[in-house]
């Protein structure tokens, strides 16, 4: 499984990345929009849990979902360290077909896990689940990579990284037809006796113009708050390379 191989350099790849800033924004977005002190959060796609953590620290009652048993072992473990375990639920299940066990107040979803559901389909099953397990008017928050992301930063580019006794070679191949990027991974990792173990595997993200996802939102009952190009609230566009957008739960009442 993709993310199961690139789960040992996934913190590696991302490193770059200020979740404590990330969580600041996320914590602004709630104060204006949510009325309230949501304490139940859903991350969706939560991967090495790094955001769930973050958020946890901040005194939220955190279930992460994730499809990836290696992500999710990853997040347990730093839960662990930090002695946050009692704050957190982990739930191996895909995104477009888990179930929880009552609703959240907010659904945060980080580093571009709704660019993975390449169909729209799939894409209707996510939010149309999010929706369902949304108090409310209850937030969904979540992010995706944009135009200039996928054409000048993934576009057909290769990257090899190494971390103790495993080599990952990372290949890209975007096509702008369809609008979907596929992500060739060989990983080879060592083993006891000295030799070299490979494997394979493919992923795929799809780009989303910002008028398709507002539509799929409305689609699913979502009320659209805002798209913003960074944590400074600037507004988003299609040209942006990461866009983060908000939408609130309306159920009929």
């Amino acid at each position: 499984m993709f993310y199961d191989l690139i789960a040992p350099f996934y913190d590696e790849i991302n490193g770059s990345l200020d979740y404590s800033a990330w969580a600041d924004f996320i914590e602004k977005i709630v104060k204006k929009e949510y009325s309230g002190t949501p304490e139940l959060w859903l991350d969706l796609g939560c991967g090495t849990g790094r955001m769930t953590l973050e958020l946890a620290k901040r005194g939220y009652d955190m279930t992460g979902v994730d499809s990836s048993p290696e992500m999710l072992d990853a997040a347990r473990d730093a839960a662990e360290r930090a002695g946050l375990s009692d704050r957190m639920l982990w739930l191996c299940q895909d995104m477009r077909e888990f179930e929880l066990y009552g609703t959240v107040d907010v659904t945060v979803s980080c580093l571009d896990c709704v660019n993975h559901l390449v169909s729209s389909s799939d894409l209707g099953r996510c939010f149309s689940l999010v929706h369902n397990y949304l108090s409310p008017d209850g937030l969904f928050i979540f992010d995706v990579n944009g135009k200039y992301k996928f054409e000048n930063i993934y576009a057909d580019r290769s990257y090899v990284m190494e971390e103790d006794g495993a080599l990952c070679i990372w290949q890209n191949d975007y096509n702008g037809r369809t609008k979907i990027c596929d992500f060739y991974i060989t990983l080879m990792t060592e083993c006891d006796d000295g030799r070299y173990e490979r494997f394979d595997d493919v992923g795929r993200e799809r780009m989303y113009t910002l008028a398709s996802l507002k539509r799929a939102l409305g689609e699913c009952g979502f009320e659209f708050v805002g798209a913003y190009s960074d944590f400074e609230f600037n507004a988003a566009t299609d040209a942006s390379e990461r866009i983060y957008i908000v939408a609130r739960c309306k159920k009929n009442t």
